[in-house]
């Protein structure tokens, strides 16, 4: 059995902050890639020191295991969603800089472009096999041939399958502003969103913007998305008249500018933005207090 003292512990361990920062890309759950970095690490110590001793790359190895579980997941996930209350947003993530209760597995997770809302949302349009093949190939440089085997595709079926998931994301990317404009705009919005000034909103909204929150049928919000400028300004000022005493704080989210509302000090909404031009299009507003824990300070 494997001891603290097994010398092999730390570089198994090791591969801890790797999984985690796949798990989520795959699945867009900081709770659901813990529990699969978990259940990994159980199928590892559940083998004899022999079985291990004849793995030659136990780095590998888990990572397949962990691809294999998130894939599996990912395809039942479809049907949990149907039954979820409301819509289902990607759990947001703090940047540990500037939170103080962040802790692991939060601070496992590598803020890049891969993280951000907009990116995670476009994977959740995927097929599982998408997905996988994608993230391991495009984001985590894994070959082909070993894609194949985590996906049970040949090579050249996976190859395809990355190829139509490059082509969502570059058409997703074709028009994003860049990080300072962003920040600008999600600066702008939360002073008109104080000042309850529509017109401010509006005017930062590009005409067909949309709104999608998820509140997860534990927290009060809109079940449906909100579609145009007017209506989601509408929305949030009655948001403001109907929950007085919030507190906006600028943050990061997923590596971008985004908002948090805290209400006497607890994280009531993080939400994350994403602009076209000079304008924002999209925001993502998650009120699940469930998906909310990074957030405590």
């Amino acid at each position: 059995m494997t001891t603290p003292s097994d010398p092999g512990l730390s570089a198994i361990m090791s591969e801890r902050r790797q999984l985690i920062n796949l798990a989520y890309r795959l699945l867009g759950s900081l709770a659901d890639a813990e529990d699969v970095v978990q259940e990994t690490y159980v199928r590892w110590y559940a083998m004899s020191r022999e079985q291990q001793e004849e793995i030659v790359s136990p780095g590998a190895w888990l990572t397949r295991v962990a691809s294999r579980i998130c894939l599996d997941l990912l395809g039942s996930a479809r049907v949990r969603r149907e039954r979820y209350v409301g819509e289902w947003v990607p759990e947001p993530l703090p940047d540990r800089t500037e939170w103080g209760g962040v802790g692991d597995p939060v601070d496992r997770v590598t803020l890049d472009e891969s993280v951000n809302m907009a990116f995670l949302v476009v994977l959740e349009s995927m097929t599982p096999a998408e997905r996988v093949a994608f993230v391991l190939h495009d984001v985590f440089r894994y070959p082909f041939g070993e894609v194949a085997e985590i996906v049970g595709r040949t090579p050249a079926a996976c190859r395809q399958l990355a190829t139509s998931a490059r082509r969502r994301i570059r058409a997703a990317r074709a028009s994003t502003a860049p990080t300072g404009l962003r920040a600008g705009l999600v600066r702008d919005f939360k002073q008109a969103w104080e000042a309850k000034d529509i017109g401010a909103l509006v005017g930062l909204l590009d005409p067909d913007a949309t709104m999608v929150a998820d509140g997860g049928g534990q927290a009060s919000t809109a079940l449906r998305p909100i579609e145009g400028s007017e209506q989601i300004a509408r929305y949030v000022i009655a948001i403001a008249d109907l929950v007085p005493g919030l507190t906006i704080l600028e943050r990061t989210v997923n590596g971008q500018p985004g908002l948090v509302a805290q209400r006497d000090g607890v994280t009531v909404t993080v939400a994350a933005f994403d602009a076209s031009g000079d304008r924002i299009r999209q925001i993502w507003v998650v009120r699940n207090p469930e998906k909310l824990w990074p957030w405590t300070e």
